[in-house]
């Protein structure tokens, strides 16, 4: 069992930086890749980052492709997002995920563990 929790979320202006944190509970954090959905009101969750269970791998969705980014310590049990150069677009809540998959990564479906989520808001 494995459970995620987020932290980091809240209010900024267009074009500016949040970085949203996800902790992760259990021994087996190393097995399970790691990644980021969000939803916005009133639309489907969408995929936006992950990064497989050593690290050396990730895949981004085209919207966030040079703006965002995420890392993982498998010491400490957390993978991180950072975004930059956010656009009122990119409001949402953010769910940090873990699964044991790599391909047929954009199906939410695959993900064994979700946090709760945690509100990013672009002001324009």
């Amino acid at each position: 069992q494995v459970q995620l929790v987020e932290s980091g979320g809240g209010l900024v202006q267009a074009g500016g930086s949040l970085r949203l944190s996800c902790a992760a509970s259990g021994r087996t954090f190393s097995s399970y890749a790691m990644g980021w959905f969000r939803q916005a009101p009133g639309k489907e969750r969408e995929f936006v980052i992950i990064i497989s269970r050593s690290g050396g791998s990730r895949y981004y969705a085209d919207s966030v492709k040079g703006r965002f980014t995420i890392s993982r310590d498998n010491a400490k049990n957390t993978v991180a997002l950072q975004m930059n150069s956010l656009k009122p677009e990119d409001t949402a809540v953010y769910y940090c995920v873990a699964g044991i998959l790599w391909s047929d990564y954009k199906n939410f479906k695959r993900y064994d563990y979700w946090g709760q989520g945690t509100q990013v808001t672009v002001s324009s």
